[in-house]
């Protein structure tokens, strides 16, 4: 199990918290997802087939560019 966590500058609200542990929480090989909206963090913990660089994709693609990783 690797855990990974990112920066996300535009997660400001419990809306977001909950979409981003949605989405990603729904993607292959993710085991966790906690984001925390006052310090704008996501750890998540993975294991194949999910990647830090697929997870780095969906993050954008929903909205929610990471920095950091």
């Amino acid at each position: 199990m690797t855990t990974i966590n990112f920066t996300l500058p535009d997660v400001s609200c419990g809306h977001c918290k909950m979409s981003v542990e949605r989405q990603v929480g729904e993607m292959e090989g993710v085991a966790s997802v906690l984001v925390t909206v006052e310090n704008k963090q996501a750890a998540i913990q993975y294991d194949a087939p999910a990647t830090s660089e697929r997870i780095e994709a969906l993050l954008t693609e929903i909205g929610f560019p990471p920095r950091g990783g």
